[in-house]
């Protein structure tokens, strides 16, 4: 009777331990979602204090830690999370992002190519090693990788204006146009697909349609759309 008394006991204690760290984890995650970035870490940091192997914890933390521009803190918390869960996609993916803030790009293509091994229709693995491609001067990958990522996610307004941007570079203007076109079409409000497209119609003698995409820039806040404007509409 005592033994079977100890071992409910025991399992009682188990399932609390759990479901508490579950319960903070999931306050964390709600605050991440509405942008109290602080207000996350303290509730993950209480999961973690719970249960030190929660690996999912770690990883949101770190995403947390990112948003709050502590990026030394958010690699720290993808290091914990990939220990603990060496074969999840989306924690090399989040620690490449991080390591591409810091200015290693060569570091981030690293973890982008483990995420795509472990996930090959991860399209912000590609996205991201994309970037990392462009800021090294690789535009020829950099351009692999926007295709792949755009063949499975092809509603990502970001993706076309960066591939807009690597075909420019590769003096492909009305690819690039293209691209720009798609990017203003999934997301009306991004100033710098504007920007974008009017420099490339400038640069295809369609210099009226160029101006007035340069003045939408402004309007929606990317100041430097006015100095092309004094350069070349006025």
């Amino acid at each position: 009777m005592k033994n079977i008394l100890f071992i409910a006991i025991f399992f009682f204690n188990i399932n609390s331990f759990s479901q508490s760290a579950y319960e903070e984890f999931n306050a964390g995650l709600s605050k991440l979602k509405m942008g109290d970035y602080e207000g996350a870490i303290e509730n993950y940091n209480k999961a973690i204090e719970i249960d030190p192997n929660y690996e999912t914890a770690y990883h949101d933390r770190g995403v947390a830690k990112e948003k709050l521009n502590d990026f030394y803190g958010a690699i720290e918390d993808f290091n914990k999370a990939i220990e603990l869960d060496p074969q999840n996609s989306v924690f090399y993916c989040n620690r490449g992002a991080a390591k591409g803030k810091l200015n290693d790009f060569h570091g981030a293509i690293v973890d982008y190519n483990k995420s795509i091994q472990l996930d090959i229709y991860n399209a912000k693995a590609y996205y991201g090693r994309g970037l990392s491609k462009e800021k090294l001067i690789d535009y020829r990958g950099a351009l692999s990788d926007y295709n792949k990522a755009i063949e499975f996610d092809n509603q990502n307004g970001k993706v076309y204006n960066n591939r807009g941007v690597v075909k420019y570079k590769l003096k492909d203007y009305k690819g690039a146009l293209s691209d720009y076109n798609m990017a203003v079409k999934l997301d009306p409000s991004d100033a710098m697909a504007y920007c974008n497209r009017g420099s490339t119609k400038i640069k295809l003698n369609d210099k009226n349609g160029g101006c007035l995409d340069l003045s939408k820039a402004g309007e929606l806040g990317f100041q430097v759309a006015y100095e092309l404007i004094k350069k070349y509409c006025n």
